[in-house]
């Protein structure tokens, strides 16, 4: 076969293309810090890049849920120990008015503290995060109870509000009005607050002198307190799989970052040897070139 001088240019340039074409791609790398640009670079290595991006940011939600879920219940487990804080005043208040030493006057301040601390209980029961009411079940818009202490909603145990922590792994993150403040009852809009009404009869006792009375609703006051420790425990116990759960999500983040890492980074050693090997090869190439385009039938006619 006759080799001709357009042949021999094309073969020239296409081997100049290549070896350039291989030039910047270890340029690429080294500017981008990734061993592909696009998947046709590499597909293999595009495929698992993208199954290892989605395990991450299924991990980083996770991890935003779990935060979400822990500032949810710290909320929740603060104001239930203000609830314990209002609840030991008011008992410590109730054992001194049930002594019957007490003057009238006494008896008029001790119950103007008790209508305080059972308003701050009420206070209490309409808290809110992030302007949700924590204790009001699915109906988080509306506050659990009014100022006479009866219940705004139909609220039952069973309205548990699920935050997403893992695959498959879901946690009720808050605590029932009608489970903490009607002593494991499920509530219906307007009826009363067994917590609050216990509050009220001791008041009521109070102001009308019934020292026995009072004596005798300490122990309704002592089942309330006994529901809120019972309450405010399941919530720790959730509050720990949670953190122990936030633990395992971080040290996951960094073990799959790092598989990606592995994945897509390019090694900047072995990239800076690939592209001055081929800078050498793409310059050596051009100047054999140059020498053999050079020559044509015109040099030898002088």
């Amino acid at each position: 076969m006759r080799i001709t001088n357009n042949m021999l240019i094309n073969n020239i340039m296409l081997s100049l293309s290549n070896n350039l074409n291989r030039t910047q791609k270890y340029q690429s790398q080294l500017a981008t810090g990734k061993k592909i640009t696009m998947p046709s670079d590499d597909p293999i290595v595009a495929s698992k890049a993208l199954k290892l991006r989605t395990d991450v940011a299924e991990i980083q939600q996770y991890r935003r849920n779990a935060d979400d879920a822990i500032s949810w219940m710290e909320i929740t487990e603060a104001t239930m120990n203000q609830i314990g804080e209002v609840v030991h005043r008011f008992r410590e208040i109730s054992v001194q008015a049930s002594n019957g030493t007490n003057s009238e006057d006494d008896i008029q301040k001790i119950r103007a503290e008790a209508e305080e601390l059972r308003s701050q209980l009420i206070h209490l029961a309409n808290t809110t995060y992030a302007g949700r009411h924590i204790f009001s079940g699915y109906k988080t818009d509306k506050p659990l109870l009014d100022d006479e202490g009866n219940f705004n909603v139909n609220i039952a145990n069973s309205e548990q509000i699920k935050f997403e922590i893992g695959i498959g792994d879901d946690i009720n993150v808050n605590v029932p009005g009608s489970d903490l403040f009607h002593r494991g009852a499920n509530a219906a809009a307007g009826d009363k607050s067994s917590f609050v009404d216990t509050f009220d009869k001791v008041i009521d006792a109070m102001e009308s002198g019934d020292y026995d009375g009072i004596s005798s609703l300490l122990e309704d006051l002592d089942l309330e307190v006994d529901n809120m420790l019972r309450v405010r425990a399941g919530l720790g116990a959730r509050m720990n799989r949670v953190e122990l759960t936030s633990n395992r999500l971080d040290d996951d983040n960094v073990n799959f970052t790092r598989l990606m890492s592995l994945n897509e980074d390019v090694d900047m050693a072995e990239a800076i040897m690939n592209l001055v090997n081929e800078r050498s090869v793409y310059q050596a190439s051009l100047s054999t070139s140059a020498k053999v385009i050079q020559e044509s039938l015109v040099d030898y006619l002088r």
